[in-house]
């Protein structure tokens, strides 16, 4: 079972401004510690953590974790690298720079200090699975090669460099592979398919399915995410992972559409585009890791989660509710 922190710490969050590394600021710093963020800003954005800037538990620091990093901290939180297929095929060899080379540094950081650190790797380092749901046993059917290679490949070798520093370093690795992730905050054009369906669906333009919308994804809130992460953190030392973090419950992408349309009141219909390569048919995580060894489990249902995740997109989008109704 995962255990509560004992005492106030300093704890590092690489890719700090990001989506998922703001929340999870917001979550540590409410719990009353001290928190130094470090983000190159490549994706992540100021807005995300403006609203921390005067806090007096709250540093940032803009530095890109290719580099080494000199800071004195308790935990490492290591998630910093571009999460989305249109971010990391941008440049392609800075993603990969960045998982392996920011692996190495913060292994280097967490080995000088002493001190756990914990990386979020991805789900992506099942590539198109053969086995349905997936457990962290599973070594996963990835091309090595192709456009979504940079960021699958990354990942998988940051999670071969955490075990061999901890075998050979003893330091104390925690590994979380994080299943797909929703919530406010998402960048409006990072071409997820859940802010991909949500702009769509605020324009009332037709919602673009690949293939024929049956290829499936489990979608996790945000806040049930953070709530992983910190567990897995927290959690004996003896649990290193990889531990899936996700939500069980599996949506094709022509259910999930029909969601984001009902929930929203849009006027959208639906065009078909190809899958695009390497585009996996299903994707799904067996929790059972997490529920025995961290306690967790997400609670937040996909309706309720993507009801202020649309109110986000709608605020970040400037379509008001009024320009909304008069264009519907």
């Amino acid at each position: 079972m995962a255990r509560l922190y004992e005492s106030r710490k300093r704890i590092l969050v690489t890719g700090g401004a990001g989506f998922l590394g703001s929340h999870l600021i917001d979550r540590l710093i409410a719990e009353g510690h001290e928190v130094l963020c470090v983000d190159n800003l490549f994706t992540g954005t100021k807005r995300n953590i403006d609203h921390l800037h005067q806090h007096p538990r709250f540093d940032f620091m803009r530095h890109d974790i290719c580099f080494p990093l000199y800071v004195e901290v308790d935990e490492i939180y290591n998630l910093a690298c571009p999460a989305s297929p249109i971010h990391y095929q941008h440049d392609p060899v800075q993603t990969t720079k960045t998982s392996v080379l920011g692996a190495i540094n913060m292994l280097g950081l967490a080995k000088r200090l002493k001190v756990p650190v914990l990386q979020a790797s991805t789900s992506e380092v099942y590539g198109d699975p053969t086995v349905h749901p997936q457990t962290e046993d599973y070594w996963g059917n990835v091309n090595p090669i192709g456009p979504r290679s940079c960021y699958d490949e990354g990942k998988r070798c940051a999670e071969t460099l955490f075990f061999d520093y901890h075998r050979e370093h003893g330091i104390q690795i925690k590994i979380a592979r994080i299943f797909n992730t929703y919530g406010p905050r998402m960048h409006p054009n990072d071409g997820r398919v859940v802010t991909n369906f949500i702009g769509q669906a605020l324009r009332n333009e037709p919602i673009t399915l690949f293939g024929d919308g049956n290829q499936t994804r489990s979608f996790c809130f945000v806040d049930d995410l953070v709530s992983g992460l910190i567990a897995l953190m927290n959690s004996d030392y003896t649990v290193k992972g990889p531990i899936n973090l996700g939500n069980p419950d599996e949506f094709t992408m022509r259910e999930l559409a029909s969601r984001i349309i009902e929930i929203s009141g849009s006027c959208s219909t639906f065009t078909k585009r190809p899958l695009p390569i390497d585009d996996p048919r299903q994707r799904r995580p067996d929790i059972t890791a997490a529920e025995q060894m961290l306690g967790w489990a997400p609670k937040i249902p996909l309706n309720e989660g993507l009801i202020p995740t649309i109110s986000y997109m709608r605020e970040t989008l400037g379509v008001t509710a009024e320009q909304f109704l008069a264009e519907a």
